[in-house]
């Protein structure tokens, strides 16, 4: 059966999907607890401390006994939570952070799983680095993408390649500049090789990127769903799962580590004055390690691409704390 978890779940969803992407590799009996943060959340960690002061009063009602033996926690908000439980317990509860909670208590966790990008923070002796971050693109997942999708673009001739646009991100804007560069090395890069194109983006986007990168791909042979413009169920999974291959814009982290987590050819397109020191970072590591590869470069022929999901790695870490576990 495994050792027992709660993963804290909030309303960051890019955290909550990281919580969920470990606990599914775990693959252990899981149970989310729903958090809802007051005005005290807001303050630092360090006027916290190990406590359920940043909680709602029913949040609180959630977090009673019988505790678990592990607890995943993936935001700054809830690792106060997370240290109280421990001490509750008399440390009996094993937690684990996903992304540095801050200096604060960081001692207090038996494993916090860092992306290498952002090595730059204070470092402990209970921190444990990863490429990229967690996501729950699997084998399993993709498959049910595949048989869910895969006749709605059987339309769309081969190769498909899926297409991702982020956007603007904390002040460094998408400008219309570095759209209309991306739209047209995504349309020479189909020119070259042929096939159709699969293609959605973000909120972060803009209508105005938006529009100067479809104008370039005009003519393409294109399913799209955009922000905005088109309703009903989101196919990212089956656009991931369909692909022959991904080109995904640089600014997200979980929507390059999701791309990679396919196991397909990935390209990335970086921009010019775009992407800050952190992200190029993270880029680098991904080039380095040929998960993913620069828009527009020489691809080395011959490569066998495989699967990353840092999901799987932090896992095998946290299952270390338990070495009796089978």
């Amino acid at each position: 059966m495994g050792k027992n978890v709660w993963i804290l779940i909030d309303n960051r969803a890019g955290s909550n999907s990281q919580a969920r992407g470990v606990a599914e590799a775990l693959g252990w009996p899981a149970t989310e607890k729903n958090i809802s943060y007051n005005k005290w959340s807001d303050l630092p960690n360090i006027f916290l401390g190990a406590s359920l002061r940043g909680i709602e009063p029913r949040s609180r009602e959630l977090l009673k006994p019988p505790f678990p033996d592990v607890v995943i926690a993936a935001s700054r908000r809830s690792a106060p939570v997370a240290r109280w439980i421990k001490k509750k317990t008399f440390g009996q509860v094993k937690i684990v952070q996903i992304m540095h909670p801050g200096s604060c208590g960081l001692g207090d966790f038996d494993r916090v799983f860092v992306p290498e990008h952002d090595s730059g923070k204070k470092h402990s002796p209970n921190i444990y680095y990863i490429t990229g971050c967690a996501h729950r693109i699997t084998p399993k997942t993709l498959a049910e993408g595949q048989a869910k999708w895969a006749e709605k673009f059987a339309h769309l001739p081969r190769p498909l390649t899926t297409v991702v646009v982020g956007g603007t991100y904390k002040g460094h804007e998408f400008t219309d500049d570095n759209a209309r560069e991306f739209g047209r090395e995504v349309r020479a890069y189909k020119d070259k090789i042929g096939g159709g194109v699969l293609i959605t983006d973000s909120r972060r986007t803009g209508n105005s990127a938006q529009d100067a990168i479809m104008r370039e791909l005009e003519g393409l042979p294109i399913y799209s769903y955009l922000w905005d413009k088109d309703m009903g169920e989101n196919p990212y999974l089956g656009f991931l799962a369909c692909a022959d291959d991904i080109i995904v814009t640089g600014d997200s982290v979980s929507m390059c580590c999701e791309a990679c987590g396919t196991g397909k050819q990935v390209q990335v397109y970086s921009g010019s004055n775009w992407l800050d020191a952190k992200h190029q970072r993270f880029l680098q590591n991904l080039f380095s390690r040929q998960l993913a590869f620069p828009l527009g470069s020489e691809i080395p022929s011959g490569i066998k691409y495989q699967a990353y999901n840092p999901a799987q790695e932090i896992a095998s870490e946290i299952k270390k704390l338990f070495p009796s576990e089978d």
